[in-house]
């Protein structure tokens, strides 16, 4: 085993539930019930309608499920549909390190090999702590934002370890499977730069969509460019531009995992604005009228700034898809209302003036503290000057459902309920609810797909 494929082949094929300790896998089991809630939430959304009717012009012999409407299609537009579902809302799970991104868009391709690879449900967890070390690991060495590459680059990689592994991939063919998909899914950063079109949704299923293709494809035994991360053209050359070597990974010998390490996301909205809406629902607790604001100055740090408040789209955002990633937007909404929900993002608010009056009140620059401080807070400061002089300073550390700030099981129903309840009944949800915190003892995944199906 000299490449690193093949070392990473090795580990997903040779990783067991028993490595697990009970922790992480309960950490499993909220992660995924997140996601499913918010591919419940994301499910009649328009990006999830056009991957629906690109879904129903095919057929298949090895049939994948779609969630919500129980359909049947090829596994990778499966995974395509499920994966824009999940991540329409902006409101699943996320991990920050040199990279930043969410992990749980890969469960996409993992229920999908579940399903065609006859999986149980501990296969299910060991599969999602899988997919999730790869991406988290990966994110922890390279920053990919200054080459010009997004984080889905790496999500391809995270979802093909774990769906080879769902489907019965031994070491050889899961190293295979990694470096067709490390060659051929190179994602570019501007997917999320300025006014932000429906592909920042659709960009990580697509990745899982390839990464399952190229699992059926080395299952059926294509051959792959081998060393995909050494070689004179791999990835060392092309992407990061110099080698690397990825820290031990959990598993026997080593109990870390970096699924521990994840936030939960308590509103509907980019990770890195998390910390800024928690600071401007601290902050309208104390201002009894936000037209008495001349002005809010908000210091996070610089990758935050960059990516949501750096350009003019994010004050006056066109879609939701901007409006989720903009700073000021959110902030303002926060203030506003009293709220950050799902409605906000889209018409009338979209064009509100008194919000918008607002939101151009509100000042984003760099802090260096929170830029010495990432990724271990996400720190942001926030400062209201009133019309007459009065200040009122927040700061917020850790926002909640960061990893030193939880969730806990019952918020994170408390998230999953409203999610599910458009679209199933009290019982259903009750049902789903059940099936998924009892994962480990679920002897397939039929039944799962069933209690998402909508039957109205």
């Amino acid at each position: 085993m000299n490449t690193l494929a093949e070392r990473l082949g090795a580990w997903a094929a040779d990783l067991r539930y028993e490595d697990l300790p009970p922790e992480v896998v309960h950490q499993a089991k909220r992660m995924i019930i997140d996601t499913i809630g918010c591919a419940l939430g994301g499910h009649d959304s328009e990006p999830a309608r056009i991957a629906l009717a690109q879904a129903a012009t095919v057929t298949s012999t090895e049939p994948a499920t779609i969630l919500c409407s129980g359909a049947q299609t090829s596994p990778e537009l499966a995974v395509f549909a499920n994966g824009v579902m999940i991540r329409y809302l902006d409101f699943n799970d996320g991990y920050i390190g040199r990279e930043a991104g969410h992990p749980s868009d890969s469960i996409a391709a993992l229920l999908t090999a579940a399903e065609i690879g006859r999986a149980d449900g501990r296969e299910l967890i060991v599969a999602t702590v899988i997919a999730y070390e790869m991406f988290c690991r990966m994110c922890d060495i390279v920053n990919f934002k200054p080459m010009g590459f997004d984080h889905t680059t790496i999500g391809a990689m995270a979802s093909v370890l774990g769906a080879a592994r769902l489907m019965g991939l031994d070491r050889g063919q899961i190293a295979t499977a990694l470096s067709i998909t490390v060659a051929a899914n190179v994602a570019l950063y501007q997917t999320r730069i300025g006014n932000v079109s429906m592909w920042k949704g659709c960009a990580y299923a697509n990745a899982s969509r390839n990464a399952i293709f190229f699992a059926q494809m080395a299952k059926r035994g294509m051959t792959g460019p081998s060393p995909v991360f050494e070689g004179r053209g791999g990835y060392f050359v092309a992407v990061t531009r110099q080698p690397f070597e990825l820290a031990p990974f959990g598993g026997r010998g080593n109990p870390s995992f970096r699924i521990m390490d994840c936030l939960i996301k308590r509103y509907p909205l980019g990770q890195y604005s998390q910390s800024v809406v928690h600071a401007a629902l601290e902050a309208r607790s104390r201002v009894k009228n936000v037209d008495d604001i001349a002005e809010i100055r908000v210091r996070t740090l610089h990758t935050a700034v960059e990516m949501m408040a750096g350009d003019p789209d994010k004050w006056t955002p066109a879609n939701r898809e901007t409006a989720d990633h903009s700073m000021p937007y959110t902030a303002g909404v926060a203030l506003k209302y009293g709220a950050v929900d799902i409605p906000y993002f889209e018409d009338p608010y979209l064009h509100d003036a008194d919000l918008l009056a607002l939101v151009a009140k509100i000042k984003c620059t760099v802090s260096e503290e929170a830029n010495r401080r990432e990724p271990e807070a996400m720190l942001c400061d926030m400062d209201i000057v009133m019309k007459d002089g009065r200040r009122e300073a927040i700061r917020v550390e850790y926002h909640r459902g960061h990893p030193k700030n939880p969730m806990s099981d019952a918020e994170i129903e408390e998230k999953f309920r409203p999610l599910a309840a458009s679209v199933l009944p009290p019982a259903q949800i009750d049902a789903l609810l059940r099936q998924l915190w009892t994962l480990d003892t679920l002897p397939e995944l039929e039944s799962l797909f069933e209690l998402t199906r909508i039957r109205s």
